[in-house]
């Protein structure tokens, strides 16, 4: 075996060194391998000459992780139910962040030979648990979008089926990736701080325990402290990611007569389309009067007026790395190239635009480029 091949000589060859040197899915040689759906001819050719190049014979386990591959992936998505007649009645119509990560997920688990099985929970859904665990049945593996299982749930969990978590911590049997939400909320704070010189703040949360929403708010609230600024933040400044809750929020805190500050950050792009559509209802002038901020970056938000000004994140990237590092996960038996235990973060980008207070001027490009939203070869975008 030369090094090209990228196994060891004392290691025996393995089916994922099979589907690498035949630039194939593990389920495309899995489906060879027990003549399963009728593979293709080319594919089968491609196969069989990696297996004999490498020596491959498949052993016992590599017999069973081949047979047992169902080849499809449960996709968990926490989401909040809706009754609303208000101008954003349609929200949960159109496309959402969580909807954009799995766009991500479905191009690459396409070109692995996968289907998604997507389950959707409420927010305070009481039996969430069993519903996932009966996903996790019909899956080789679950991503889930948000904390929608106890860390006791989750470990139990992981010992059934692998598992990535999206905005979350890593832990010794799941991994977990995200966007750098501390450091990109460090990065806009910093600039609305000692750019605009501005002194009082409100963070304008997500869902009660979001992990996204309590990195992104701590920190603000550190550059805020570190500066001897204001924050102001509790349960009244809660958005729950939606244009509805952060209009409903702005609305509620006019009405009791609190005082606005001169900034608005928002944990997310939709909530801040909200606050802007609530505070120009109210006459309130952005950024005259309060400077607004998102996170992610959607595609509406540089079509709002004024241009809202955010942390970018590679949205799709999102949903296609965390579906490589579980197929990176899925019966392998390496711990030496496990993913288990890895925090993945993706770097996020700092967008200027008119809402925090930029003129065109000192703003980003409207359109500045964008991280790679999908890896470019599905056999090279392995988990470390």
């Amino acid at each position: 075996m030369n090094a090209d091949q990228g196994t060891s000589p004392s290691q025996p060859p393995t089916i994922y060194d099979v589907a690498r040197v035949a630039g194939v899915s593990i389920a495309s040689v899995s489906r060879v391998l027990n003549g399963q759906r009728n593979p293709r001819a080319e594919t089968r050719e491609r196969v069989l000459q990696a297996v004999a190049q490498l020596g491959f014979v498949p052993d016992q386990a590599a017999r069973a992780l081949s047979a047992r591959l169902k080849e499809v992936v449960g996709v968990v998505v926490r989401r909040p139910q809706w009754y609303d007649s208000s101008a954003f009645a349609d929200e949960d119509e159109n496309l959402q962040f969580p909807d954009m990560i799995n766009r991500g997920m479905e191009f690459v688990a396409q070109r692995h030979g996968f289907d998604l099985l997507i389950r959707t929970v409420d927010l305070d859904e009481p039996d969430a648990g069993r519903h996932i665990f009966g996903l996790a049945r019909k899956s080789d593996g679950l991503i889930l979008h948000d904390r929608v299982l106890s860390p006791e749930q989750l470990d139990r969990l992981a010992r059934q089926v692998p598992v990535v978590t999206l905005a979350g911590a890593p832990t010794p049997t799941t991994a977990n990736v995200h966007g750098d939400n501390y450091g990109g909320m460090r990065e806009l704070a910093r600039h609305l701080i000692h750019d605009h010189h501005y002194r009082t703040f409100a963070f304008l949360a997500g869902h009660e325990g979001s992990p996204d929403s309590l990195d992104r708010g701590q920190a603000l609230a550190d550059e805020v402290a570190a500066s001897g600024a204001t924050l102001l933040q509790g349960e009244q400044w809660r958005g729950s990611y939606q244009a509805t809750g952060g209009a409903q929020a702005i609305t509620r805190l006019i009405a009791d007569g609190v005082a606005l500050p001169r900034v608005i950050a928002c944990a997310n792009d939709q909530s801040a389309m909200g606050v802007l559509y609530a505070l120009a209802l109210h006459g309130i002038d952005v950024p005259g009067e309060v400077a607004v901020t998102g996170f992610d970056d959607i595609p509406v938000a540089r079509h709002l007026r004024p241009q809202l000004t955010t942390v970018r994140q590679p949205i799709q990237a999102l949903g296609a790395t965390a579906f490589e590092t579980l197929y990176s996960m899925i019966g392998r038996t390496d711990p030496g190239q496990d993913a288990r235990g890895r925090d993945i973060a993706l770097p996020t980008t700092l967008v200027r635009r008119e809402s925090c207070g930029c003129t065109p001027e000192d703003r980003s490009p409207v359109f500045p480029p964008r991280a790679p939203a999908l890896p470019a070869d599905p056999n090279t975008r392995q988990a470390d």
